[in-house]
Formats: C-alpha cells, structure tokens, sequence
C-alpha cells in the first residue's frame, strides 16, 4: 500500500476533537488512528483549524480547545500562505 495524504476538513476535524464522543466521532477517530498507522500524512489546514477554533472560543468549550491544540500537535498543520 502507497502512502498518501490526507487533508482534513472541519467536520472530521470536530469530530475527533470533541469531547463527547459519538458513536461517529469514535468511527471518525478509528479511521484517523488506521491512517496514520498505515503512513498516511495527515494534515489540517489552518483554515479549517481557524474556522473549528473560532467556534470553540465562541462557546466557551475549553475541553475541545485542548484537544483541537493537541491535534494541531500531533498532525501536520498546513498554514495560509500569502502570495
């Protein structure tokens, strides 16, 4: 099997990060777990980083915002460039 790359976009990227898993978010985070086991390079944009952590903020979730940072951490973020 080829490793490749995956980009993800906010929906994945919310489910992982919330604390209250559901059953989708515990599928979202085994398919995320098989990836990068598999080799795959995973990242986040930045936008989709800003648009997840934007609403966190906005509700006062401090749990998600731990894990959305730990994330970002663990996975290769991928920043806006300017041209």
């Amino acid at each position: 099997m080829v490793a490749g790359t995956i980009v993800l976009d906010t929906g994945p990227i919310g489910l992982v990060t919330n604390p209250r898993l559901s059953s989708q978010g515990v599928a979202c985070n085994q398919w995320l777990q098989a990836h990068l086991k598999a080799g795959n390079r995973i990242v986040i944009p930045e936008i989709a980083d800003y648009e997840i952590r934007r609403e966190l903020l906005r509700a006062r979730k401090k749990k998600g915002l731990a894990r959305l940072d730990g994330l970002c951490r663990q996975l290769e973020y991928f920043p806006l460039q300017l041209l």
